[in-house]
């Protein structure tokens, strides 16, 4: 599948550094950025031109971890390597996308070579200051404009703590200076996440080789990104094999999910999709000016240089319908516009098998992220012969709205997705409790 070793990796680099091709908007790119008082570093900065290939290496450098311990055998749980590497969006161009990779202390003590996992992480903001590899680094960014918790940095260290490498994705636009983050759609964040796994397998100096295994996590908006790299990795990346992926509260259909969460303590969100939908999608502008009002357009500003944080604080509970020209929801706005309709059933997950085994898991109360359409999903993959783990989390009803209802599955489920996924990297095979579907809430 890739090969491995430094010597591989630095002639695929020189190789790399040979075939450039332009990066849109980049040459408008800010060399330091500052956002909501927070310093972008330069290496977040996209060149004016990247390499040809997908997941080939922009450039590298050590990454400070902040919670780390020392031992004789090396720091717990690993070292961590920053990349920025190329990807395709999903208009078809080339972006620079950063991440992370990490490399365990604790050796693999599975069957084969040390498995690889790439994490799509659940919502972050839009904000540059909110990427996940700086969560690496800061997992909690406390400032008067800006409030961000690398809460993912759990499930990363836990998969480290098995001998797991694991390799994080910003996805586009999320560190990277040169452009909006495009929050949940697929495309980009599918080819983002392979693109990753890719780059890697380019990186020297690591222990993966050509028979690691390869898994996918990820929870929320990092749920919509596993079901689409699984879903897309035939076409996209054939040469990757997926020994299993975990969705967790996929956000499958954004229609839904915007139902989901206007009103909600994470009201927020809606701005970030806008804003993210219409990067890629400029037919549907006009629709969106003829329909938000100036709160609305006002809003949609603020909340792209937002965390998760600060759009609770400045944003929880707020309804689309004040940011609407005619007072009509924002559903109630795409329902009556047959491009912007258009648009979000492209972005529709469960249209394609995922490629290997699949765990689905959605909480029967989730609010936020539907369960209906979660469920969905994994009704359409089995009836497209998929195997599928679907795995419905009942809790008591811990609050309306609130958040709790969505983030509490994250928690309860965890070490039971750990533990499945893991399984996979250990050549285990997987059983579909598609027959029983039918059955299950």
């Amino acid at each position: 599948m890739f090969r491995g070793g430094a010597a591989a990796a630095t002639g695929l680099a020189a190789v790399a550094a040979l075939a450039l091709t332009a990066v849109p908007d980049a040459s408008a790119a800010p060399k330091r950025e500052v956002s909501r008082g927070v310093r972008i570093p330069a290496f977040y900065d996209p060149p004016a031109r990247l390499p040809r290939q997908n997941g080939a290496l922009v450039r590298t450098e050590p990454l400070p971890l902040a919670l780390t311990l020392s031992t004789v055998d090396g720091p717990l749980p690993g070292r961590a390597t920053r990349l920025m590497y190329r990807s395709t969006d999903a208009t078809g161009r080339p972006v620079a996308v950063t991440g992370a990779y990490l490399e365990p202390t604790r050796p693999w003590r599975g069957r084969g070579p040390r498995p690889l996992v790439a994490m799509g992480a659940g919502t972050m903001g839009q904000g540059d200051q909110c990427a996940p590899s700086l969560a690496l680094e800061n997992p909690l960014t406390l400032q008067a404009e800006t409030v961000s918790v690398g809460y993912e940095d759990l499930a990363v260290y836990r998969l480290l703590d098995q001998g797991v490498a694991v390799v994080v994705t910003d996805y586009v636009g999320l560190g990277t200076t040169d452009r909006v983050h495009t929050y949940a759609e697929r495309f980009d964040q599918g080819h983002a996440l392979l693109d990753a796994v890719r780059a890697a397998f380019r990186l020297p100096g690591t222990s993966l080789t050509a028979g690691s295994r390869v898994g996918l996590y990820g929870y929320s908006q990092g749920g919509g990104a596993t079901a689409s790299a699984a879903e897309l990795q035939r076409d996209y990346a054939p040469e990757i094999r997926l020994a299993g992926t975990y969705a967790g509260a996929p956000p499958a259909d954004l229609a839904q999910v915007i139902k989901g969460i206007d009103g909600s303590a994470l009201a927020g969100a809606l701005g970030w999709s806008i804003n993210g939908l219409v990067r890629n999608n400029p037919a549907i502008k006009p629709v969106l000016d003829a329909n938000i009002n100036a709160k609305g357009r006002a809003a949609l500003a603020d909340l792209s240089t937002m965390c998760v944080g600060d759009a609770i604080f400045g944003y929880a509970f707020a309804r689309s319908e004040q940011w609407t020209t005619g007072g009509k929801s924002l559903s109630a706005v795409i329902a009556a516009h047959p491009a912007v309709k258009k648009v979000l059933a492209r972005e529709r997950l469960g249209s394609l098998r995922p490629s290997g085994p699949v765990r689905l898991t959605t909480g029967v109360l989730d609010d936020i992220v539907p369960h209906a359409q979660a469920r969905r999903l994994a009704v359409n993959w089995c009836a497209k012969g998929a195997k599928v783990t679907y795995q419905p989390v009942e809790l008591p009803n811990l609050g309306d709205k609130l958040l709790t209802n969505h983030f509490a599955p994250l928690l309860t489920d965890q070490t039971a997705a750990v533990s499945w996924l893991t399984a996979r990297l250990n050549g285990k095979p997987a059983h579909s409790n598609c027959s029983a579907l039918p059955d299950l809430p």
